[in-house]
């Protein structure tokens, strides 16, 4: 498993990352061979939210039920959660007091401490941020939590937030898997009149993360498009099958591993969150950091899932 400093910060993080927004109904047994098998591939970051779960904390509980981590284990992982997203609405809520709360709430759930990073989940339209300036602030000073990141936010927005916050923004967490790549085509395709790809849709987002040093976090990395279904192994997409097959076997590694290592092959310092619950998948998909796709490759996957190369 590669890994590397994320940038602003002295984590030493893996290349993927195991998330943990489907465990709330696992046994515990469940839950620990899971993070075990991720731990022994190599991944020891992992990726909670409040609002995963049956109830408001409900996945960072299962977990710490599950776990029970000594404070020699917990300094083993890198945990990271995320606030923002009040599911009654369902609304966003970047407010002080919501973040506090949030933050909070997740570390009595986690029977921790402290978060090595927290992220803003999605943008709020209504966010003030001087009062998120002052939250991170707040849990800057008092050890809660020890770095800060967004989620899904634009280059607009990520500007806003670093014009008020003192904290380097360490990471944002995006959709991105071959065939949800429009961050990656655009530029590929830019200036081609009447080309659809060529259409600006996320305003260079991911070389803004690579110019301030921001990591990008990979979300659905197996999801055809926005909770569609996975493209591996779908007749939707028998081309790219075909091709993600062949690589497969060239080197000897599983499907799930190509289309980590399409993501991870990208310069920007990327991670790839997984969402799977299951044990040999996340195994799969964790040697896809090793894989190091030339450009040939890379381009013939890219081709492959529909996107042009003019």
């Amino acid at each position: 498993m590669k890994t590397f400093t994320l940038p602003g910060t002295e984590l030493e993080v893996p290349e993927v990352v195991l998330g943990l927004m489907r465990i709330q109904d696992k046994t515990d047994d469940e839950v620990r061979e899971l993070v075990n098998t991720a731990r022994d591939a190599g991944i020891t970051f992992l990726d909670h939210a409040d609002v995963y779960g049956a109830e408001l904390h409900g996945c960072e509980r299962r977990f710490a039920e599950a776990m029970q981590l000594t404070p020699g284990e917990r300094e083993q992982f890198v945990i990271q959660s995320k606030a923002g997203i009040v599911r009654e609405g369902p609304y966003f809520d970047f407010s002080y007091e919501h973040i506090i709360a949030s933050v909070n709430g997740s570390l009595e759930a986690l029977g921790t401490d402290y978060l090595d990073i927290l992220l803003l989940h999605r943008p709020d339209a209504l966010v003030e941020p001087e009062e998120v300036a002052r939250a991170f602030d707040e849990l800057a000073e008092s050890g809660k939590v020890r770095a800060f990141g967004v989620s899904n936010h634009t280059v607009g927005q990520l500007e806003l937030l670093r014009h008020y916050v003192t904290q380097p923004i360490v990471a944002n967490q995006l959709q991105l898997s071959i065939t949800h790549a429009p961050m990656i085509a655009q530029g590929v395709a830019a200036n081609m009149q009447g080309l659809n790809q060529s259409i600006p849709r996320d305003d260079g987002i991911i070389d803004y993360c690579r110019l301030h040093d921001i990591a990008v976090q990979a979300w659905s990395p197996f999801q055809a498009g926005f909770f569609d279904g996975p493209f591996l192994g779908s007749d939707r997409y028998p081309e790219l099958n075909a091709v993600i097959d062949r690589l497969a076997a060239s080197y000897d590694v599983p499907a799930e591993a190509i289309a980590v290592a399409w993501i991870t092959r990208h310069p920007a310092k990327t991670q790839v969150v997984l969402g799977t619950t299951t044990p040999a998948r996340v195994a799969a998909a964790a040697q896809g950091s090793d894989v190091e796709l030339t450009r040939a490759e890379w381009y013939e996957l890219f081709r492959a899932a529909g996107y042009s190369v003019p």
